[in-house]
């Protein structure tokens, strides 16, 4: 029986997928430290990167401890020699940190421009620029903020899933909220503008609308710091009306997002994974692509 020989196209198709074996066998071993290097900054699932994390959280805190101490006077200036030099060991240790989170993931971009990725920057910043301006390094202490990642590190997922049903909730409720501030607004500007016209007078404390107003919202939102108030009769009634009516308004948005919070209650959690494509997190437990990028987790 005689063979059948292959066709050209065949032997393309045969061509190509040994030249595809053979560039798979010679990929650069740098997609090897790249991988280690992300499973241990991005992933807290590994002994690694969970001591990675911890360690990171560690100096953030030393970090503001020391903006915050700096602040003082007299303890500046019995510890200012040790302040410096620690506060540079801290941001060269961020510095690289922030640069090997960028260069360990494929899409770079996404990780700069991601709300971590702001952040991370941001906290550099203040002590770079203290060299040419003096002051500026007191706004490190928005490392504060990156103490979010503590709850990647404990593997609190559940602590996760929640924070994104209150953002989903306040998001999808966000045209309501949005017409019940306006509703509130016009509210204090007609109160306002009532109480003017009631307590208005060259000795009165409403001598202005804008003022009136301030008065409106301090008093609605039952505050009451008592710097303003009316001295008439009618001026009291009308404030004992818009204090009341401020218990009933606090109520509107709690409704509105509570309903949102039950719509959102059958939703899947989500896990610490860290795409390593993108760098996003939020992946769905059974997820096996990333949700914003399509790569494989």
């Amino acid at each position: 029986m005689l063979r059948k020989l292959p066709t050209s196209q065949e032997r393309f198709s045969y061509s190509f997928i040994k030249l595809a074996n053979v560039r798979d066998k010679k990929k650069p071993a740098t997609s090897d430290w790249r991988a280690k290097v992300h499973e241990v900054i991005y992933e807290a699932d590994t002994r690694a990167g969970k001591n990675f994390d911890i360690i990171l959280l560690v100096a953030i805190l030393l970090s503001v401890l020391v903006v915050m101490l700096e602040s003082v006077t007299w303890i500046n200036e019995e510890l200012s020699w040790f302040f410096q030099p620690l506060e540079w060991v801290l941001t060269v240790l961020f510095t690289l940190e922030y640069i090997l989170r960028i260069v360990c993931i494929r899409k770079p971009w996404s990780y700069i421009f991601s709300f971590y990725g702001i952040i991370d920057l941001l906290s550099l910043l203040p002590t770079y620029i203290s060299l040419f301006f003096t002051g500026t390094h007191s706004l490190a202490v928005i490392r504060s903020i990156r103490l979010l990642r503590v709850f990647r590190i404990f593997k609190l997922a559940q602590f996760l899933s929640e924070a994104t049903t209150i953002m989903k909730a306040l998001r999808n409720s966000r045209y309501k909220i949005s017409v019940f501030m306006l509703g509130v607004l016009m509210i204090v500007i007609i109160m306002g503008t009532v109480m003017y016209l009631v307590e208005g007078g060259p000795d009165s404390n409403f001598d202005s609308i804008p003022r009136s107003i301030y008065w409106a919202i301090i008093t609605l939102t039952t505050v009451g710091y008592g710097d303003i108030s009316p001295v008439t009769a009618l001026g009291q009634a009308i404030s004992s009306i818009v204090m009341i009516f401020g218990y009933a308004i606090l109520a509107v948005p709690t409704g509105i997002v509570t309903n949102e919070f039950i719509k959102s209650a059958g939703d899947k959690s989500n896990n610490t994974q860290a795409c390593p494509n993108c760098s996003l997190e939020g992946h769905d437990d059974d997820a096996k692509f990333c949700k914003f990028c399509g790569s494989e987790l």
